[in-house]
């Protein structure tokens, strides 16, 4: 049994590091404000989640990954840049008055992978600045359709709607819709879908990285006519539905031109459920709290990854990662340099790749509140300010409530 994982390991660093055939694909897909109980493979009731439930089964779950802030544009950055938000200075959700966005000289993902020459697409919830400076064709991507910044912030918010302009729909950086309505809200999941289906066709005989950050299910929740009412769990269910259905579009895709076997596909979520909204909100599962906190309810999101014949399929990875992580992993996978500057996220390929005894390269996580850190995570440990002197096993740190010694 030892010989046999050992040879499983092997195989599959040695299934990316022979460049001959060609460099691998990269899927993204960045779901908004998704609980850690959201999807099938994580204990979803009242909906089905077929195409989620099969890349848990051809691939890898990961129990203990982290975005780096609990809030779209900060935890956006991470995952674009490879650095914690204070490092990058993009705090909390910036809207349509924010006169700021990514820094020009920070190398996003995407600029990681053009250095190998690799076609590039954003399709979806952009949130790193409105301005066309700041929009992703500034910052690497070939292609980019999607909103500016989330989905409420628009004349029809409940209680702030005085406070907003008409909502754009934004192609490259051109507004090709000024007045994004409810009507087109149901459509944006399909809108996304479809070019990113189409991006796949297109560059199928080359490299290619495509980021697909959904709007859903961040509130308000739109549907498209063939999933509404399809659930047992309401309208959010319904959106979870379609988000699955989008999920099996692409994998679908890269079946049918056998690009699988050349395609890294990663699922996680911005930041966990917005648990104010109710019925409109996910379940953080047995997590604590949700959005807008530093606990693991609010930054821990159901993570799968997906390369079928690299990465060992139905197997779990309980070690913790995070966002920042995925850069320099794709840097290392594609041999593109870093940018010249620090980042806080390391190569997490052993981990991902399911190397026996692969173990986090970091000593620990830190999460930061705005400019604040706010909680640190530490092995199975995660000190939170204020803290209950818990392990992320539940059970009491030490005796009369009194942390024992990290070992």
């Amino acid at each position: 049994m030892l010989v046999a994982t050992l040879l499983l390991g092997l195989l599959a660093l040695s299934a990316w590091a022979a460049p001959a055939d060609r460099l691998p694909n990269f899927v993204i897909i960045f779901i908004d404000d998704m609980g850690y109980a959201d999807i099938g493979p994580f204990g979803a009731k009242g909906y089905e989640t077929p195409n989620l439930d099969r890349m848990a089964r051809e691939g890898r779950i990961f129990t203990d990954f982290y975005v780096t802030q609990a809030v779209c544009s900060a935890s956006r950055a991470g995952l674009m840049t490879g650095c914690y938000n204070v490092r990058v200075s993009i705090f909390g959700a910036l809207n349509h008055r924010a006169n700021h966005g990514i820094n020009p000289d920070e190398m996003t993902l995407a600029e990681v992978v053009k250095q190998k020459g690799y076609a590039t697409a954003c399709f979806g919830k952009w949130h790193l600045g409105h301005h066309p400076k700041f929009l992703p064709p500034g910052h690497g991507f070939d292609e980019y359709l999607g909103l500016p910044y989330s989905n409420d912030m628009w004349p029809f918010h409940p209680t702030a709607g005085k406070n907003y302009p008409d909502l754009p729909l934004i192609e490259g950086t051109r507004v090709i819709d000024p007045q994004v309505t409810h009507e087109d809200q149901c459509q944006l999941t399909t809108l996304y879908t479809e070019r990113a289906v189409r991006f796949i066709e297109k560059h199928k005989d080359q490299p290619f990285l495509i980021y697909l950050p959904h709007s859903m299910v961040h509130v308000p929740l739109y549907v498209s006519d063939k999933f509404a009412g399809k659930s047992r769990r309401g309208l959010f269910g319904d959106v979870v539905m379609e988000l699955d259905w989008s999920v099996g579009q692409i994998l679908d895709t890269l079946r049918k031109h056998r690009l699988d076997k050349h395609t890294l596909v990663i699922f996680t979520s911005d930041n966990g459920p917005w648990l104010s909204y109710g019925d409109h909100a996910g379940s953080a599962g047995p997590l604590r709290e949700g959005k807008g906190t530093m606990f693991d309810g609010g930054c821990r999101e159901p993570t799968l990854m997906w390369w079928p014949g690299t990465i060992p399929a139905g197997t779990v990875c309980r070690e913790p990662a995070m966002t920042i992580d995925i850069l320099p992993t794709i840097a290392h996978l594609v041999g593109a340099r870093l940018p010249d500057h620090p980042i806080d996220g390391k190569n997490i390929w052993p981990l991902i790749a399911g190397q026996p005894g692969a173990k986090s390269p970091h000593e620990a996580y830190f999460f930061y509140w705005g400019r604040h850190l706010q909680a640190v995570r530490m092995g199975r440990w995660k000190l939170h300010f204020p803290h209950t002197y818990r392990t992320l096993g539940g059970r009491p740190g030490g005796t009369g409530g009194k942390p024992v010694p990290y070992q």
